[in-house]
């Protein structure tokens, strides 16, 4: 086939839009799958997909479009709609010359539409508004049309209408499709050059990685360069996806499938690469990726030591398929070995740990996540700090910054005021406002990354009743009174429980804190003092007493003075395991105090 023929484009939208559903209506119309083997979420193969509704990792798939005069290869990729999977939009854009925007006909547009508009528009893709579920008796075509026409700037005739669940409106987005997106440039004759958009491991056959082929032809037999990791490998089979794995003869300039050349090394593979032919390492490396760079971590330590090096197998793996995810081994003195993971954001770790588990059948401890700072000491260093432990003395540091997000949220306009209040106890800096309809509004605020990722988004959830979305962007650092909490137990630091807390919030957090730590403390013989500390200053304490213990049980009568020495006989063994005795905190205190902050 010619490149002429060849059509490549990406399903953008908000969550739970219809991005799955109408990827299968397209592949049930060109006959990719078959009536029998029809299902929802064709392309959400991961157990999680289905089971959460949505989707996770980007999928590519291959159609046969017959138009008037001649087929076309249509290569769809389906991509995630949440804002923490959005690295992998970018991949998938890297991939396509066009995106099929897609706006729910009752729902309207959302923040992660317009963050997927942004996204999209930036590489250069030509945009198809798609209006879906216009089958719902909720649904508003005409409204929703008005407000993508607004935000992109179209004509209301350009929108097409779908209903993914009845087919309507399939073969219209079909045919827009081959008259609107333009084919794949590139040169067939030229050396080769293949990106790496995606990659997975296979316990049989090794990595196999996911190319879109920008210039010449890449068949078995080739011996291949990564001009990024320099690795050299012989190419054992090349293929596409229907949607499951179809061998092919070649891969050809403009085309998207998959290579297996034996490569059994983790590290051999860098998502964004370029592939080439091994006699050509003079070629120009495509226009890669920007590093994902982790917001929010984690520490997640085996329940078992004995598991360390699974969990790191394990970790190694998730890696591989998600260049967004980064982990580094710690020791803590609470919970043993382990590693500090690093996320885009909640869901993203929360999906994280449950692909470790069920893919890896392992069990593991979560701690509670915190965010990256940035600390200038007075030598005028900057470092990078994850952990309170790894902070330098106060009296070393001249600057304490924080992240800051651009957040946008798109919400009901009869919950401004409830939203502006909830922005403005977080520390949020106002933006702007924008009515995108009488009755919808966007709001932009500057928020501290660490005021979002507890329970930021449940809060707007149960503010606009549901209907409010958000999405942000990291904007920098910036100075901020940040301090380091202290938790003292027996005026022994445990540095374990340490945190990094805003000024202004630390004795609520070190109140918490301390109350939460007094519930899962046994009593000791002596009393055992629990504070919050910001150096020296202690802003909060709680106090476990002493395990009583009747000394006199044994004295059923006589003289008073013998009780009398008994009883002082105690206070003194009590003074003296309280300067030399030791409190056991047991690990699940640990764990209900890192789980809650």
């Amino acid at each position: 086939m010619r490149l002429t023929e060849f059509r490549n484009f990406c399903i953008i939208a908000h969550v739970d839009h219809g991005k799955s559903t109408l990827a299968d209506r397209l592949l049930l119309a060109t006959g990719a799958i078959s009536p029998h083997e029809f299902r929802d979420q064709v392309l959400d193969d991961m157990d999680l997909e289905r089971e959460r509704g949505i989707t996770i990792k980007a999928r590519a798939v291959r159609m046969a479009y017959q138009g008037t005069a001649r087929t076309y290869q249509l290569n769809l990729i389906d991509t995630p709609g949440h804002v923490d999977f959005s690295y992998e939009v970018s991949r998938s854009l890297a991939a396509c010359e066009g995106a099929l925007l897609l706006v729910d006909a009752s729902q309207g547009i959302q923040a992660q539409t317009v963050a997927n508009l942004y996204q999209a528009t930036e590489a250069g893709l030509t945009v198809l508004p798609v209006i879906s579920k216009v089958d719902l008796p909720t649904a508003a075509p005409d409204l929703v049309g008005q407000e993508i026409a607004t935000v992109l700037g179209v004509e209301t005739a350009d929108i097409l209408l779908t209903s993914a669940k009845t087919g309507q409106g399939v073969k219209e987005v079909l045919a827009a499709v081959v008259e609107r997106v333009p084919p794949p440039e590139g040169d067939p004759g030229a050396p080769l050059r293949a990106l790496i958009f995606d990659s997975v491991f296979d316990d049989y056959r090794g990595v196999i990685v996911y190319v879109r082929v920008l210039d010449g032809v890449l068949r078995p037999g080739d011996d291949i360069l990564m001009l990024k990791s320099g690795g050299r490998y012989r190419v054992d089979e090349v293929g596409y996806f229907r949607p499951h794995m179809v061998l092919a003869e070649a891969l050809r300039a403009g085309e998207v499938g998959y290579v297996m050349a034996g490569i059994k090394s983790l590290t051999g593979v860098h998502i964004g690469d370029t592939v080439t032919e091994a006699g050509h390492p003079e070629v120009h490396p495509l226009p890669g990726y920007k590093e994902p760079r982790p917001m929010v971590f984690c520490g997640l330590y085996p329940t078992e030591d004995t598991e360390a090096t699974r969990v790191r197998e394990a970790l190694e793996r998730l890696r591989l398929n998600d260049s967004a995810f980064t982990f580094e081994p710690e020791r803590s003195p609470a919970l043993g070995y382990g590693f500090r993971c690093g996320f885009l954001g909640l869901l993203h770790m929360d999906i994280v740990q449950e692909r470790l588990e069920r893919e890896s059948d392992l069990s593991v401890i979560q701690t509670a996540p915190t965010v990256t700072y940035e600390v200038e000491t007075i030598d005028r260093e900057v470092r990078r700090v994850q952990n309170p432990a790894e902070l330098p003395p106060p009296q070393e540091i001249r600057e304490f910054r924080e992240p800051v997000v651009r957040v946008e949220l798109i919400l009901p306009a009869d919950c401004l005021g409830s939203v502006l209040a909830l922005c403005q106890e977080r520390r949020g800096e106002f933006v702007r406002t924008e009515y995108l309809s009488p009755t919808k509004v966007e709001l932009v605020y500057d928020l501290p990354l660490g005021e979002i990722v507890f329970d930021f988004y449940d809060k707007l959830k149960s503010l606009t009743r549901g209907y409010g979305t958000m999405d942000y962007e990291l904007l920098g650092y910036r100075p901020a009174e940040l301090v380091r909490l202290d938790v003292l137990v027996a005026g022994e630091r445990v540095d374990a429980l340490s945190v990094i807390a805003h000024r202004s919030q630390a004795e609520v957090r070190g109140r918490r804190l301390v109350a939460k730590l007094k519930e899962h403390i046994q009593r000791h013989l002596f009393i055992i003092p629990i504070q919050a500390a910001i150096g020296s200053r202690v802003v909060a304490r709680e106090t476990v007493p002493a395990l009583g213990k009747n000394v006199t049980s044994r004295c059923s009568g006589g003289d008073i003075t013998r009780k009398r020495k008994l009883y002082e006989r105690q206070k003194k063994g009590k003074r003296r395991l309280k300067q030399v005795g030791r409190v056991s905190i047991p690990q699940e205190a640990f764990l209900a105090v890192l789980a809650s902050e």
